[in-house]
């Protein structure tokens, strides 16, 4: 029941979250503005809002105007609350005996919290570079900074996170300034010193050799099945997220399995 209750949980955040992605692009406000259908602008009700139901309820169509709405919605609102339980399972499940959570310790709850917190901005990193190949300050400054703060209650060292976010990032920009820009973005600079104050090290050159690997595996996917061409821009943010949210999970076992091969 308590992972039911957690997945309900990412659901409700995940909504959230596709509602910051999108006037993010748009600059509503998040605090005054409703929502509404992007192709009609008829201002949604209660009915329309309720993540994953709403949706396949209406069948995947706006109720106003019949244009389909996009499936960003539905895989964002289920991606989210799948994070939420995993990192439940990973945490949490272990206090919480027959469904009955006491005692769990403080500091465990806010490793999850901080989990969960980090998970929903990475998200929205995902999916905004994803759809727009863009990278905003507006997302990873704050994220950097909480995480700062997450990480430090939880007793990480300020010197290991720091270290981890200028390797990660100056590599980033040591690609930057010989390709000119043509390999890399400002943003994933930034994106690299995020990873380094959410992940510390040695995770996250975890995460980095991971991003490689998937992104690697990805692109060949892309090109052998004719949806990219080589030479084609992919936005390598998602890549990074991706293998963000992977190390959060389970990057000390990877890690440690690593290690046990030398």
């Amino acid at each position: 029941m308590i992972a039911v209750f957690v997945f309900i949980l990412g659901l409700i955040i995940g909504s959230f979250l596709n509602a910051v992605i999108h006037r993010l692009k748009t600059k509503e406000s998040l605090i005054t503005s409703r929502s509404k259908c992007v192709s009609c602008n008829h201002k949604l009700g209660a009915r329309d809002l309720i993540p994953v139901v709403s949706f396949l309820f209406l069948k995947g169509k706006c109720r106003y105007c019949n244009v389909k709405i996009s499936w960003q919605y539905l895989l964002v609102e289920l991606s989210t609350a799948i994070l939420f339980v995993l990192g439940y399972f990973l945490y949490l499940s272990s206090y919480c005996p027959l469904n009955i959570c006491s005692e769990i310790p403080l500091n465990i709850l806010l490793v999850y919290f901080s989990y969960i917190t980090f998970c929903s901005f990475l998200v929205v990193i995902f999916v905004y570079d994803l759809k727009h190949y863009l990278i905003l300050d507006k997302v990873v400054v704050p994220a950097i900074f909480i995480s700062l703060i997450f990480n430090l209650s939880l007793g990480f060292n300020i010197f290991n996170l720091l270290l981890a976010a200028l390797i990660v990032s100056g590599f980033f920009m040591l690609q930057f300034i010989i390709s000119k820009g043509k390999w890399i973005g400002g943003g994933d600079i930034r994106l690299g010193f995020l990873m380094g104050t959410m992940l510390g090290w040695p995770n996250s050159l975890v995460a980095l050799l991971l991003a490689y690997i998937v992104g690697s595996v990805i692109s060949i996917f892309l090109i052998v099945f004719k949806f990219k061409k080589w030479g084609d821009q992919l936005p390598f943010g998602t890549f990074l997220t991706l293998a963000t949210v992977i190390s959060l999970l389970y990057g000390t076992q990877i890690l440690n399995w690593y290690l046990g091969y030398l």
